[in-house]
C-alpha cells in the first residue's frame, strides 16, 4: 500500500466519521431538552467543522485551510462564552424574580 493511497483512505474515513458526528450534533441541537444542551451541541458542531477543514487541508495539501480552522475555533469559542454568559444572566434573573 502506497503512502498516497493510505492518506486517501484515511482522509475518506475521517470525513465519513466527521459527517456522522455532524449529524449527531445537529440532532442534539434540534432535540436538546434544554438550552445548555443546545449550546454544547453547537460547540461540538464548530469542533466538527474544524475537523472537516483540517481533514480537507490534509487531503488537498493546501495549508491555508488551517488558518480558516483557527479562525473558526476563535469564533466558536467566543460564541460559546457569549451563550454561556446569556444562560447565566437568564438564570440569575429567574432566581431574583423568585426571591421577591
Amino acid at each position: 500500500m502506497s503512502p498516497a493511497l493510505f492518506m486517501d483512505w484515511a482522509t475518506t474515513i475521517a470525513l465519513a466519521l466527521l459527517a456522522a458526528a455532524l449529524i449527531v450534533s445537529v440532532i442534539r441541537i434540534v432535540l436538546g431538552p434544554s438550552l445548555p444542551d443546545r449550546v454544547l451541541a453547537l460547540d461540538l458542531l464548530t469542533i466538527v467543522a474544524m475537523g472537516f477543514v483540517g481533514t480537507i487541508a490534509v487531503r488537498t495539501g493546501l495549508w491555508l485551510y488551517l488558518d480558516i480552522a483557527l479562525a473558526l475555533a476563535l469564533l466558536g469559542f467566543l460564541a460559546t462564552v457569549a451563550l454561556a454568559r446569556y444562560i447565566m444572566l437568564r438564570n440569575d434573573a429567574a432566581t431574583d424574580g423568585k426571591r421577591r
